[in-house]
């Protein structure tokens, strides 16, 4: 899991990368569709794709004399679950954080209040 999610975060380290898998979550599309809004060639997107499919992340059907590229969203799933679990952990420390420092806070008014109290007297 951990060599695959890799590849993952790898292949989407790339903007162009990022912008094609956006696109496809739309619906699948052939290479010369995918390519028509980049200023590079249809080679170069096909090698963006080959570093998407290598990661699993879209694979090519064969339909007629079309080979559209589709998106494999469940590769997707792995990734957000694998942010999730640290999105939780991190949320549980803030909890922490916040629970200690409003412990902090109402320490500090008790003083205060104590503090003005006795000077009043």
């Amino acid at each position: 899991m951990t060599e695959q999610l890799s590849r993952l975060f790898a292949a989407l380290a790339d903007p162009t990368r990022r912008d094609i898998v956006t696109r496809l979550a739309v619906g699948d599309a052939t290479v010369g569709q995918l390519a028509a809004p980049y200023e590079v060639s249809v080679q170069a997107v096909s090698k963006h794709l080959k570093v998407l499919e290598d990661a699993g992340l879209v694979s090519r059907s064969r339909d007629a004399q079309r080979r559209p590229v589709h998106l494999e969203s469940e590769v997707l799933e792995l990734m957000t679950s694998w942010i999730e679990r640290y999105r939780r952990a991190a949320e549980e420390r803030f909890r922490r954080l916040d629970a200690v420092l409003a412990e902090m806070n109402a320490e500090k008014n008790t003083r205060t209040n104590t503090d003005t109290n006795e000077e009043t007297r």
